[in-house]
């Protein structure tokens, strides 16, 4: 708070959303993370629910009631224990707050946000949950950082007259769709200046093949971790002038009593998100502010909301790392971790923006980076696919001719694809063998973040899209907070494709990517690498203009742009191939079903499972009817033969229709049930006689 000053007493009725850290039983959570997310591990993909999870390996039984029964009592309300049993969720007044954490609250007027409050000395744990909370989180409604939101045409005329731009190109390849959506951020009817369509990025990166052979995400739910809200027409607008169907699209607020006014950012993800995987089944978009808790409540919202666990999370949030370690402690950090792991080990995969200041990612008062390497939370997580930026040429094909690193900064200093060393982190698993230092490295991959030329949207929000300067809505914006989104689209068609050969979901990516990107035949496949350019921003920061050291754009990873860029289409059979199919199914022989009042099923599976069997009847032209198994638990590879029973009802049914010469038939399938107790696969069915 170098840059704030205090104001007087915080409100004594202002409400605040607090969030402790609970003392867990996480012993051998990692490990257990690390070899469910690893290819050819015997546990590879062998995703448990999260409420299995969060008994197992968070808070105890006893310290939920212990901490709900004390916050209750304190005048604490909406108390609850998040979906991963690492926290405890809150809302209190700042005079309660003060009381039950022996701290005064000030509050601070800054010279870039707005009022906030703050602890001015130390924060205590009450003496009762001593030993059973690790801290709270919440105290300081200081907003971490946002999403910066760059917009390509209003910086495209320095962009020219600039002696020697860097990453920033015209608009190369051939767009299409309606005439506005095509001139998205056009200048001086230069076509040249306007924004990519969704056929060009989507061509470029492989999106288009395979949504040509289906795939648009059907069966996926994506979440979106977002500052601000949306018009929903705002996104049909879009959908239509490119010929995209829109899924259901749902808002949830966090923290907050109503959902967040129309902005930028969210309306960018989204319409990212929608060219991406217009036939999802559903994205759910989940609204917070951008302090310390609210953030970390929206983080695990995805989680827990009942019957709506996403596939994939995309956060475009931009999180100096400093400033979260600062704000939340050691074990905030710690917890997060917990729930980010847990989150994998359900098979959920998480992504985050590698942030758009290069690679000094925290930003001063004036909102400028300042001069010192850091990097983004949570993309600097072991447990979360980091994606920084690039910008591309294209062929007239859209095919990908050169790509470069973002760089932008002589054009807006800080403006730049967001990367580096965690100074929090240690290397991950996935790292070792590509990189020698001991920290994590960030980004993982990188896809289009330019400004310039941008990404052709429509956005009719008022304040930050239109206004004063500009009563357009189809603008041409950039960031990692576009790049995220596109490429949490490319992994939910992944996560189809593999559904549809009989695997699960992909879980935490990176195993996979580092796994490709290392293989000499196979990295050429997956990933476009980049060698141009990259995202140190110190010579362009004001002040004394010195490089900062990091990042350089390099054959192979590099801390610029990761392995590079994704083609999900390439992406798409190798992710099948390094997972064994699921489960199998075979019917023993010599059966006589109605005798003996049961069919039996072989089911095998690829490790510890739950799996079931039923059986579609037809008898002549009745309406079929389903008779279906109980479930059974496999704790390794292997088989297990399960009875399909016949009620009495419908054995005397199958009796009759036996007895008056009616065509009886049966087809049998083998089922896997997850953690979230729904059929996750079925096999093929096989057809068997139901005489004797």
């Amino acid at each position: 708070m170098a840059h704030a000053t205090a104001v007087g007493p915080a409100p004594s009725s202002q409400p605040l959303q607090l969030v402790l850290p609970l003392v867990v039983h996480d012993a051998g959570l990692a490990q257990l993370a690390q070899a469910i997310s690893t290819p050819g591990s015997p546990e590879y993909a062998h995703y448990e629910a999260i409420q299995q999870l969060a008994r197992r390996f968070g808070a105890s039984p006893a310290t939920r009631a212990r901490v709900i029964r004390y916050l209750r009592a304190a005048g604490a309300t909406e108390v609850r224990i998040d979906a991963t049993g690492m926290f405890a969720d809150a809302t209190m007044t700042a005079a309660r707050a003060e009381r039950v954490f022996a701290t005064p609250l000030t509050a601070f007027r800054s010279g870039r946000h707005s009022q906030f409050i703050a602890p001015n000395a130390a924060v205590g744990v009450p003496r009762a949950l001593q030993g059973v909370v690790q801290g709270v989180i919440g105290l300081d409604t200081q907003p971490l950082s946002g999403p910066r939101r760059a917009e390509a045409s209003g910086l495209a005329r320095k962009a020219h007259a600039a002696s020697q731009p860097t990453s920033a190109f015209p608009r190369t390849g051939t767009p299409s769709g309606c005439r506005a959506g095509v001139a998205a951020g056009e200048l001086g009817n230069d076509p040249a200046t306007a924004g990519f369509t969704p056929n060009q990025y989507l061509t470029a990166y492989g999106f288009g093949q395979l949504q040509a052979a289906g795939f648009g995400g059907q069966g996926e739910r994506v979440a979106l971790i977002e500052i601000d809200g949306f018009k929903l027409s705002d996104i049909d607008a879009f959908a239509q002038c490119f010929g995209l169907h829109v899924p259901p699209v749902n808002a949830f607020s966090v923290g907050v009593k109503h959902l967040l006014a129309p902005g930028g950012e969210s309306t960018l993800d989204l319409e990212t998100l929608d060219a991406a995987a217009p036939d999802l089944k559903a994205i759910d978009v989940y609204e917070s502010n951008s302090s310390a808790a609210d953030t970390l409540e929206a983080m695990t919202a995805p989680l827990q909301n009942h019957g709506r666990q996403p596939e994939v999370i995309s956060a475009s949030l931009g999180l100096c790392e400093p400033a979260v370690y600062a704000a939340i402690g050691v074990h905030g950090i710690e917890a997060t971790e917990a729930a980010l792991e847990i989150a994998a080990l359900s098979g959920v995969t998480f992504l985050a923006s590698s942030g758009d200041s290069g690679s000094a990612d925290c930003l001063g008062p004036d909102g400028f980076p300042i001069d010192r390497l850091a990097v983004n939370y949570p993309a600097s997580s072991a447990w979360v696919t980091g994606v920084g930026g690039t910008n591309l040429l294209l062929g007239p094909a859209n095919q990908i001719t050169n790509q470069v690193v973002w760089n932008d900064t002589d054009i807006q200093p800080g403006s730049a694809a967001g990367g580096g060393s965690s100074a929090v982190f240690r290397r991950p698993f996935y790292q070792e063998g590509t990189i020698t230092a001991a920290s994590r490295a960030v980004p993982d991959v990188s896809m289009l973040g330019d400004i310039i030329p941008g990404y052709a949207v429509f956005c009719s929000a008022q304040g930050e899209c239109i206004n004063s300067g500009n009563s357009n809505p189809w603008q041409s914006v950039g960031g990692t907070s576009a790049s995220t989104p596109l490429l949490a689209g490319g992994f939910a068609l992944v996560d189809q494709e593999l559904r549809m050969h009989n695997r699960l979901d992909l879980g935490l990516a990176n195993p996979l990517l580092y796994q490709l990107g290392r293989s000499p035949t196979l990295s050429g496949q997956v990933f476009d690498d980049i060698l141009s350019y990259g995202n140190d921003v110190g010579p362009f920061i004001p002040g004394d203009g010195q490089a900062l050291g990091c990042c350089t754009a390099i054959p192979g990873y590099d801390r610029a742009s990761g392995w590079g860029s994704v083609n999900v289409a390439a992406l798409a059979p190798l992710a099948v191939s390094m997972q064994p199919p699921q489960i199998g199914l075979s019917l023993p022989g010599g059966q006589k079903p109605i005798h003996h009042r049961q069919i039996l099923a072989r089911v095998s599976c690829a490790g510890a499972c739950r799996i079931g069997a039923y059986a579609v009847i037809t008898i002549a032209h009745e309406k079929p009817f389903s008779v279906e198994s109980g479930l059974y638990r496999i704790g390794a590879t292997g088989a297990r033969t399960i009875p399909i029973r016949f009620s009495r009802k419908e054995l005397r049914r199958l009796q009759a229709a036996m007895s008056g010469h009616h065509r009886v038939s049966a087809t049998v399938y083998g089922v896997l049930i997850t953690g979230r107790r729904r059929i996750e696969f079925q096999t093929g069915g096989r057809r068997i006689g139901l005489g004797g």
